[in-house]
């Protein structure tokens, strides 16, 4: 018995953002989750306090934009059960009053080429307040939810996020960066007050800087915030006060209450109402809920036994909405009290397969690289196939959660090991930065310390060793299979597979990305041209599965062609597998199911299985 593609398409993706309300019978609950069963949307559900749950958009109506092209915070609810949001499909802003009505929602931006996102509702003001993008301007406006004209606030920096007005309604903060930095190496959280006409005046930066990553802030009063910032090497919560005045590290400690924003609108703690901190923190190996007092540091975790909860969370009534998980549990909306910690799912449950067919994952650490192991299922008679997966960013993690992806190649006795590079999120900057000018090379090296490790240890055949990623994990898939001799194959998603031409060709949010990773161009194109697995491929130690959506603005799919065109000039094995009407990223049932079908037919080429119940997979190349 084994775990089914269609399993994993309908338990694929979870709750984005979350958001809890304070009403007179209780706590309302509001949150986005995917739909892949409907062209992969991400619909609002709204739980009320008597535990109903409803669709607060209507069937066709997708809470998603495009903002920075990865989207950011799209939706908030409204007094009186109403909501405002971001429509997919033409990036207008719109708002629905009540429960589902008849007339639908109606625009409140005008047609064009804007995208909105990061939503926020100033208390006391009858806007919403957004990051707008047109092209590659952003600038942080107000809409009049009647749908008058709207408002530019302020325009500073070139990336913006994080708008937040404080109590009184004297200042306005927000969160800014520019060119050639990511908001993980270098951000500004900006202060400025806010004039009679709604507008900023001239700024102050409060904190943060070329190297100091400031991602949220929240005001604590007129005079002083709260900031999730590393200054010391790990995001941790500051107080900082708006004359400049000497601010405190909240939670001094060797813990990360903050990650990367690849999304606009994330939040990483929440103020309650007695001036307590709900906040998520911990490593990439193990994510808590707790609640901060910050006038004792006392930090208090109410997390259970979850072992991730995610960069989202929201506080009302005496109680914390977040999302949560655990190895045998998928990501659930969860009501959490912040005195005793008693949880609640408030998200619907879905269907899950037989725990005995669900892996136990173990946190490993090999020659120095972070990992996660999830053994095969069933008796093994010697060391077993293994894949090692990497992910994207490649400023990033993954979690241990319930993957069914994951167990759907364990269910099948291929093991997985997760592998947290050097440049992963969740270990401080010392190990995110050890990428620095390495893209392409610790990495790889990583990846292949990992899999080496796994022979020496007796769990992986060295001869059944694959390698597989999405996006940035593609690159280091691709490039692990020219630039070593470990993998007998790869599996490459929507994989960059040249960074000088990525580079000229990206959007703009990643477009000097590489000045961090590889180095600025031109001063440096020879090491472009000696990591660029395209320049390469006369070396791939295997044959490459190359998966790609035909709608993805992230990165084109001629990076997988070209790639693909070459592997078949040198005689070496390949596929490519193009999706029509996907981006970076697999949204809808029918898109899961036949990639996870074409990996699993791969590897029973390459590591000689039978892989039944499969469509078979062709190789072209060298026969």
């Amino acid at each position: 018995m084994s775990i089914r593609p269609i399993d994993v398409a309908r338990t694929d993706g979870g709750p984005q953002w979350v958001e809890a309300v304070a009403t007179p019978s209780g706590v309302e609950v509001w949150w986005d989750e995917p739909r892949p069963h409907e062209g992969g949307r991400r619909c609002v559900v709204r739980r009320l306090p008597d535990g109903s749950r409803t669709d607060a958009l209507p069937a066709g109506w997708n809470a998603r934009n495009r903002v920075i092209e990865y989207g950011g915070r799209s939706w908030r609810p409204l007094p009186g059960g109403g909501i405002v949001f971001t429509n997919w499909a033409d990036q207008r802003l719109y708002r629905l009053d009540g429960p589902l009505r008849e007339d639908g929602p109606a625009p409140i931006t005008p047609e064009g080429l804007s995208r909105y996102a990061d939503l926020y509702l100033p208390p006391g003001r009858d806007e919403v307040w957004a990051v707008r993008e047109t092209g590659d301007v952003r600038d942080l406006v107000a809409v009049p939810l009647d749908g008058g004209p709207l408002r530019i606030i302020v325009r500073a920096q070139h990336f913006l996020m994080n708008p937040r007005i404080s109590p009184g309604g004297r200042y306005i903060s927000w969160i800014g960066w520019d060119h050639p930095n990511m908001p993980w190496d270098g951000t500004e959280l900006c202060v400025a007050p806010l004039g009679q006409d709604g507008t900023a005046g001239e700024h102050r930066v409060v904190a943060g800087g070329p190297r100091e990553s400031v991602v949220q802030a929240e005001w604590r009063d007129d005079a002083s915030l709260y900031a999730a910032t590393d200054p010391t090497g790990w995001w941790n919560v500051h107080l900082v006060h708006v004359d400049g005045s000497p601010g405190k590290n909240l939670t001094p400690m060797e813990l990360e209450f903050g990650g990367a924003a690849w999304k606009p609108g994330m939040t990483y703690f929440a103020v309650a109402e007695g001036g307590s901190l709900a906040a998520v923190y911990g490593t990439a190996d193990r994510r808590r809920l707790g609640v901060l007092d910050p006038e004792t540091g006392e930090l208090r975790e109410i997390g259970g036994d979850a072992t991730h909860w995610s960069s989202t969370v929201s506080v009302a009534g005496g109680r914390a909405a977040a999302v949560r998980a655990t190895p045998y549990t998928p990501l659930e909306v969860t009501l959490v009290d912040l005195g005793d910690g008693a949880q609640e799912v408030v998200s619907a449950p879905k269907p899950l397969p037989d725990r005995g067919l669900l892996p136990t994952p173990e946190a490993v650490t090999i020659d120095g690289v972070h990992a996660h192991l999830y053994p095969p299922s069933g008796a093994q008679s010697g060391p077993a196939p293994y894949v090692i997966f990497v992910h994207g960013g490649p400023t990033g993690h993954l979690p241990i959660v319930l993957d069914l992806e994951i167990a759907y190649f364990t269910s099948r006795g291929i093991g997985v090991a997760v592998v947290n590079y050097g440049g992963s999120t969740g270990y401080g900057r010392a190990y995110r930065e050890r990428l620095r000018h390495q893209w392409g090379v610790v990495d790889v090296q990583d990846c292949a310390k990992v899999a080496r490790g796994l022979v020496e240890l007796g769990r992986a055949d060295a001869a059944k060793l694959a390698i597989r990623g999405g996006s940035a994990g593609g690159w280091t898939t691709v490039a692990a299979l020219v630039h070593s001799d470990v993998f007998a194959g790869g599996v490459a998603h929507y994989a960059i597979t040249d960074p000088e031409s990525w580079a000229a060709e990206t959007h703009d949010f990643e477009s000097r990305y590489l000045d961090g990773l590889v180095g600025p161009l031109p001063e440096t194109r020879q090491r472009y041209s000696e990591r660029s697995p395209l320049l390469n491929a006369f070396r791939a130690s295997g044959p490459c599965l190359m998966l790609h959506g035909l709608e993805d603005a992230i990165v084109d799919v001629g990076q997988a062609e070209r790639f693909t065109a070459e592997l078949d000039r040198h005689g070496k094995e390949w596929a490519l597998l193009t999706f029509p009407g996907e981006q970076h990223g697999w949204r809808r049932e029918e898109t899961i199911v036949a990639v996870l079908e074409a990996e699993l037919a791969f590897y029973g080429l390459i590591f000689g299985i039978e892989t039944p119940g499969v469509p078979p997979l062709t190789l072209k190349g060298r026969v």
